[in-house]
């Protein structure tokens, strides 16, 4: 091993529970050992899932949120029994590994539940709220401190928890840890004072306006959580470790709007002054560690970074933060393994949280501790099939039922918590099989069908493997995307994947392959509009083609706004003209994504015009038009066209031929890679 990780594989101790490691696999969304958007069960996905982590030299699992009370059907999860046997079965199953686990415990969501828009109008109407809630009481999984606007739909309202619901809530809490302790889970986790949860909304002044004895004074507001973990040491013991999932500082400036990293604002929720206090005063009522980083559901960015965000985004804070404290403390936050372990060394934090690049590598670990970075596969903060719950103006939670419900899946590894649907079992016969395009959709349909056992051959017009990738990679903050291209190129040089390049295949026949896969992606969509030949395609602006200073950027999807984005980084100014009423208005794009560069744009002044289209192209600039058809000027020196792109696929599917990826449907990363996996699973 590296010796610069060395601090990173040194035993210490949570209570009296010793951790043989400092690499803490942190919580997320989705991974409950008791099942997520169901009544409570056993999950045996999610426990295979950790099974397999534990085996790969992880120190200790804090597995996803378990409610204390069921999403569905309401059961409290400590009245079902028997499935804590089947917990305390696998917790001999973990130990045998050396690894710790905690089990993580939730009060609830209150105003951040990302409620469903099919779901929304239970919220809304009480007559069919009411009908629905002996399955799903959506008025209390969004109830909150005080009455409050859904952070999903502002226009919608969560009702305040009453104090017998809070009662019941903490006896719960109790209950549900005892069970644990019975079934040999080495600690629980109190979610949280975190990322602006239930209890988090407790503690904070702009969330809670309550008169009573949870609301007013700093000993009030912080008094759900200390009786809390008072009562779970009250039935298991003072020696059982509690961990409490803690935000140091709540990053936010009001209902919807969070801090950009630098930016001078007035806190309206957790400062660092009130933390330093909280932190000491949470411990003192019995925590016995702190799982720490920044942020609420209003400035989620600062909870789950996308690459926007800086690496290691949440450290000065919670190193701070431990220096009032005597109980460990854990960062999380796109945290780098090198950053990790010199934090550690010099005592700044305990340990190293974290969580979304276990979903992308589960042997990531191992690989570090054999010195074999570049074999790891690189989580790159998209969001796109862990946690892709978008909202934008006038929609709650876009996504499909399907995805809410099953959360802390990969975009890049479709076998994370889904390892049923996609087999890597050696193909029954081994058959040629010709890869028409060296993108990422190419390279990962080369990869599987090779793992199977079929005969690969890429055929790539360029010089180079990547695809359009290459050009999107090309930003700064998209270092992750570009160690994704080297860890693709590096499998298909170790596997028998034949690279034909400099070749453009205009004929599948000739190829005489028995499966031929086309991934030959897709074109940017033309916009047709007067002097729209003066305008620079998207791509060709990635790819480096020069621009002034002034800029304006037609279309504000992701896209669209990564360029103004990376154009400001440049010191140009960028101007986004976008049809909607708001920026990344689409499906499959996190909220802590899109909220980034939607608060990155209003900090900075970036000129943003929604619901305007652009009527012509001119030698000094563009022309918009707004929803009222009143047109305006803007003065730019270059045009970046950004609308969207059109499937090419060099010919249409058959029984021997398979078009995947964009080629097929435009979609994203996660689209691609799934699809390429389909198709070359069957094969």
């Amino acid at each position: 091993m590296n010796k610069t990780y060395e601090p990173l594989f040194t035993p210490w101790k949570i209570g009296n529970v010793e951790i043989k490691n400092r690499i803490v696999l942190c919580p997320m969304g989705g991974t409950s050992l008791f099942g997520w958007m169901e009544p409570n069960h056993f999950d045996k996905e999610a426990a295979n899932f950790f099974l397999e982590r534990a085996k790969n030299n992880v120190g200790l699992i804090i597995p996803g949120i378990a409610p204390i009370k069921d999403l569905i059907l309401g059961r409290w999860l400590y009245k079902n029994k028997g499935m804590f046997r089947k917990l305390k079965e696998f917790m001999a199953e973990i130990h045998k590994t050396g690894a710790k686990l905690f089990v993580q415990l939730t009060a609830g969501f209150g105003r951040s539940f990302a409620i469903p828009t099919p779901m929304l109008i239970l919220q809304k109407n009480k007559f069919l709220g009411a009908l629905a809630k002996p399955i799903v009481n959506t008025s209390y999984l969004c109830a909150s401190p005080s009455e409050l606007p859904l952070r999903w739909k502002e226009d919608v309202k969560c009702r305040a928890l009453t104090v017998k619901e809070i009662k019941k809530m903490i006896y719960a809490f109790a209950e549900t840890a005892r069970l644990c302790k019975e079934a040999d889970v080495d600690g629980v986790e109190v979610h949280a004072v975190h990322e602006g949860y239930l209890l988090d909304q407790f503690t904070t002044l702009y969330t809670n306006k309550r008169t009573d004895e949870y609301g007013g004074s700093f000993e009030n507001r912080y008094r759900f959580p200390v009786e809390i973990v008072k009562a779970i040491k009250a039935a298991c013991g003072e020696d059982y470790p509690v961990s409490l999932r803690y935000s140091v500082v709540s990053k936010t400036k009001g209902f919807g709007v969070g801090a950009i990293p630098g930016e001078e604002y007035t806190e309206v929720g957790r400062d660092m002054e009130e933390s330093e206090k909280a932190a000491k005063y949470l411990q003192d009522a019995g925590y016995d560690m702190l799982n720490a980083d920044n942020g609420t559901y209003d400035a989620w960015y600062w909870a789950h970074p996308p690459a926007y965000m800086p690496e290691n985004c949440n450290l000065e804070d919670v190193a701070h933060i431990k220096k009032f404290v005597d109980i460990p403390v854990v960062c999380a936050g796109r945290m780098d393994p090198v950053t990790g372990a010199n934090a550690i060394k010099d005592g700044r934090i305990d340990g190293m949280g974290v969580a979304r690049q276990f979903l992308t590598d589960g042997t990531w670990v191992t690989k570090l501790m054999e010195d074999r970075l570049d074999e790891i596969q690189p989580c790159i903060c998209c969001h796109n099939a862990c946690f892709d719950m978008a909202h934008y103006k006038g929609v709650a939670n876009d996504e499909p039922m399907s995805d809410t419900m099953h959360m802390a899946r990969c975009a890049l590894n479709p076998q994370t918590m889904q390892s049923g649907k996609y087999d890597l079992s050696p193909a029954r016969k081994s058959k040629t099989v010709a890869v028409i395009g060296g993108g990422i959709g190419g390279m990962e349909a080369a990869r599987i069908a090779a793992i199977r056992g079929h005969k690969v051959t890429i055929y790539e017009k360029t010089d180079r493997l990547g695809g359009v990738f290459i050009a999107a990679a090309a930003p700064s903050f998209k270092e992750k995307d570009k160690e994704l291209i080297k860890w693709y190129k590096l499998q298909i040089a170790k596997l028998p994947v034949e690279v034909k390049y400099n070749t453009e295949v205009k004929d599948i026949k000739s190829l005489g392959a028995d499966e031929v896969i086309i991934a030959t992606g897709a074109v940017a969509r033309k916009v047709n509009i007067p002097g729209s030949e003066r305008a620079i395609e998207a791509i060709d602006y990635l790819e480096g083609a020069p621009v002034g200073e002034n800029v304006v950027v037609i279309g504000g999807g992701l896209t669209g706004c990564e360029i103004a984005y990376d154009l400001y980084g440049k010191g140009k100014k960028p101007v986004i003209v976008e049809m909607k009423n708001d920026l990344i208005a689409v499906r499959g794009v996190c909220l802590a994504n899109s909220s980034y560069l939607r608060d990155f744009f209003n900090y900075k002044k970036v000129p943003v015009h929604l619901e305007s289209k652009v009527n012509r192209i001119t030698e000094d600039g563009v022309i918009i038009a707004d929803k009222d058809g009143k047109e305006t000027e803007i003065k730019a020196d270059s045009i970046i066209v950004s609308v969207g792109y059109v499937p090419a696929p060099l010919c249409k599917k058959g029984s021997h031929v398979h078009v995947i990826g964009d080629a097929a449907k435009v979609g994203n990363l996660r689209t691609v890679v799934w699809n390429a996996w389909k198709v070359a699973c069957k094969i």
